[in-house]
C-alpha cells in the first residue's frame, strides 16, 4: 500500500510497507521498498538511512538501580517486569522479562532511574556520578536491533533504475515504520542547515535547543507562581507529585531539585546548564506547572 508520494524532476518516488510482523513482544519486524531511484541514489540513502536508524533514534530504558523502592517483591518466588510499580507516562514493552528469583521469604525493593538517550553507554565510563547505595547497569538505549538496506537495478543503459528495500528490526519500543519515520526526521534535521542561502554557525545537538521563552520569561512565570503560592507550601511540593516526564525528572533529580521550591530558586540559565536538559524541556515543564498550578 502506498503511503506518500513526493515528486523529483520528472519521477514520482513511492514508498510502500511490504511486509510487517510481530514476532514477539520484544522483536517487531518491517520490510520497505522505495523507487524509482537512479542509479546510485538507493546506496545513498540505505547507507545514510542505516547509520540514522542504529544511532539517532532515542530510547528508554532503566540505567540505574538507586535505594527508593519502585520494585516491591516478597519470596520465595520469581521478580518480573510485572512487579515493577511505574507512572502512567512509562509502559512496560515485556511485563514477563526476569528480574531475580528469591530462594528465601524476604522482601526485595529496588528503586529504578529512568532514561531516554540514544545510542549505548557502559556503566563505567561515569563511576563518579552515582550516588552511594546505587548499582549501575550497562545501558543500551538503541530500541532499533538491526537495519539492512539491499538494492535491486532493473531496466537497460542509461534507463537503469533502482528500488531501495530496508530491513528493519526493533525491540517492541516502537514499530518500524515509527522508526523510519523518526530516522528520516531526524535525517531531514540535519540537512536542513545547507538549505539556507548564507553560510551560517551551526549549534548541533544541545546548543540547538538552547534559547529564550519570549514573550513572557521562565522566570516572570515562576515569579507569578511565587506569589499564588506561600514559600511554606512550596517547600513541601515534590516534583514527584508534578507527573513530570522521565528525563526531565531525573535531569532535576540529579542537580538536588527535590521540590517546587527548589525550582523556582532557578533561572531558565541554570536549568539550561545542566546536562540533557533543552529549551523543549524548560516549555514542557512550565506546560506543566501551568497544568497544576495558576500562574497567569
Amino acid at each position: 500500500m502506498v503511503r506518500e508520494k513526493v515528486t523529483v524532476s520528472t519521477r514520482t518516488l513511492q514508498w510502500k510497507c511490504v511486509e510487517s510482523r510481530v514476532d514477539n513482544k520484544r522483536l517487531c519486524y518491517g520490510r520497505f521498498i522505495l523507487s524509482p531511484l537512479i542509479k546510485g541514489q538507493a546506496d545513498t540513502i540505505g547507507i545514510a538511512m542505516r547509520r540514522a536508524l542504529l544511532g539517532e533514534i532515542e530510547g528508554t530504558l532503566i540505567c540505574m538501580e538507586l535505594a527508593a523502592p519502585f520494585i516491591c517483591a516478597r519470596g520465595p518466588g520469581y521478580v518480573t517486569a510485572q512487579d515493577i510499580i511505574s507512572p502512567p507516562s512509562v509502559e512496560i514493552v515485556d511485563n514477563t522479562q526476569h528480574i531475580a528469583r528469591l530462594t528465601e521469604p524476604i522482601d526485595l525493593c529496588i528503586g529504578l532511574q529512568i532514561e531516554r538517550n540514544r545510542g549505548y553507554r557502559y556503566s563505567i565510563k561515569r563511576p563518579n556520578n552515582f550516588q552511594d547505595g546505587s548499582y549501575p547497569i550497562d545501558a543500551v538505549f538503541m530500541p532499533v536491533r538491526n537495519a539492512n538496506h539491499s538494492i535491486h537495478s532493473y531496466g537497460n543503459g542509461n534507463e537503469r533504475q533502482e528500488i531501495l528495500f530496508l530491513e528493519i528490526w526493533t525491540n517492541g519500543s516502537l514499530t518500524p515504520k515509527e522508526a523510519l519515520h523518526e530516522a528520516s526526521r531526524n535525517l531531514i534535521d540535519l540537512f536542513i542547515p545547507f538549505l539556507h542561502g548564507e553560510e551560517e554557525t551551526l549549534h548541533l545537538e544541545y546548543n540547538r535547543h538552547k534559547g529564550t521563552l519570549p514573550p513572557l520569561t521562565f522566570h516572570d512565570r515562576l515569579a507569578k507562581l511565587r506569589k499564588n503560592k506561600k514559600e511554606r507550601e512550596l517547600k513541601y511540593i515534590f516534583i514527584d507529585q508534578l507527573e513530570l516526564p522521565p528525563r526531565i525528572y531525573n535531569c532535576l533529580k540529579r542537580c538536588n531539585i527535590h521540590t517546587l521550591l527548589d525550582l523556582l530558586n532557578k533561572s531558565q540559565k541554570d536549568l539550561m546548564k545542566i546536562e540533557d536538559f533543552r529549551i523543549e524541556d524548560v516549555k514542557q515543564l512550565l506546560g506543566i506547572l501551568e497544568k497544576h498550578f495558576t500562574i497567569d
